[in-house]
């Protein structure tokens, strides 16, 4: 009876060992995890590396990031896959580009200006059949034409339903200056079907700060619904996250599918050195199931001149939970790491 008492003692002690094991084993990131690097875009392989891709802050190149973690691309070498034109298109303002693998195939999509006019901004597409998109030869495909094409910029691409699609910016009035979010089915990876419609324009306040902004579209699918992240206002602290869905059967195409809340979700918070969040991509976890926000932002608020040509936007992870009823909650008031660790309390 003293060995049951004692070997049953033994189980609630290990158990207890394992359990205080398993709530301490929390997401954590060593942010910033790439500096002086805006834009950030993340993609998980399906063995499971990760390749990082972003804005740098000299707008000349595109360089791609490859690492086994999340974390370790902190340390992973930068291999550059493309420099800008010294003449004609393509020759400035490198901006935002984003990595993806459609069938079998790398594509890189980026906006840039032309060497003889930096603010002429289109989308433009590189491809790459190797395995891995550090290696191998990038083929330029040329221009994304959509049909405004006026100043058209962070093209994104989802695939739901069987179907492919492109998200991306340009002009979206004709009463304004401002940009909004286009939608329209692609018919292949460089070319897009002939309609494409506006799905969001800066109609709040808080879209409206220094310029009239939507921007940076990221797409995550879950809990029936389709989720689209946009950044909006000007690039300095004013820069912030909002948020707009549709219901997953819905015509994505159809602008009256998609409802935008009234409030940023992901803004500026002084207390946690968070200035201008924005322009995130998501990717998952090493375990294969915790979605993460990758993200840029600042670690100050005063900027002297153009936020454009500050280079200090930094790369971040943070861990994206989900409400109660399906809403992706984004944490505002809490810091990079603590969202993972309020969840493992609850556990």
């Amino acid at each position: 009876m003293k060995f049951l008492r004692l070997t049953l003692a033994m189980i609630l002690i290990l158990s207890g060992c394992t359990n205080n094991a398993q709530k301490s084993k929390t997401i954590q990131f060593n942010n910033p995890l790439a500096l002086q690097r805006a834009d950030p875009h993340v993609w998980k392989a399906a063995d499971g590396t990760y390749y990082f891709i972003a804005t740098v802050p000299e707008y000349d190149r595109i360089e791609i990031r490859k690492s086994e973690t999340i974390n370790g691309i902190k340390e992973a070498e930068p291999v550059v896959v493309w420099r800008k034109h010294n003449e004609g298109p393509m020759g400035n303002h490198i901006w935002a580009p984003e990595l993806h693998r459609i069938d079998g195939k790398w594509y890189i999509y980026f906006a840039a200006g032309s060497a003889e006019d930096k603010w002429a901004i289109r989308k433009y597409i590189l491809s790459n059949p190797s395995e891995d998109p550090t290696k191998g030869e990038w083929t330029e495909e040329g221009e994304m034409v959509s049909k405004r094409n006026q100043f058209t910029l962070d093209a994104t691409t989802f695939e739901h339903n069987g179907q492919r699609y492109m998200i991306w910016v340009d002009r979206a009035s004709d009463k304004e200056v401002n940009t909004g979010l286009y939608i329209a089915k692609m018919t292949s990876p460089t070319t897009l079907d002939d309609k494409q419609v506006v799905i969001s324009v800066p109609e709040y306040a808080w879209e409206r700060i220094g310029h009239n902004v939507n921007e940076a579209p990221a797409v995550i699918i879950r809990n029936g619904k389709v989720f689209v992240t946009f950044s909006a206002s000007a690039t300095d602290a004013n820069y912030a996250i909002g948020l707009l869905w549709a219901d997953e059967n819905a015509d994505l195409l159809d602008p009256a599918s998609w409802t935008k809340l009234p409030e940023p979700v992901f803004y500026t918070n002084e207390e946690l050195k968070r200035f201008g969040p924005g322009h995130n991509s998501f990717t998952v976890a090493e375990d294969g199931k915790t979605d993460i926000m990758i993200y840029h932002a600042r670690d100050y608020k005063e900027i002297d001149g153009e936020p454009l040509y500050d280079p200090n936007r930094h790369t971040r992870a943070r861990v994206l939970k989900w409400t109660e009823d399906g809403m992706p909650d984004f944490g505002q008031d809490l810091g990079d790491n603590e969202m993972a660790e309020k969840e493992a309390k609850k556990q």
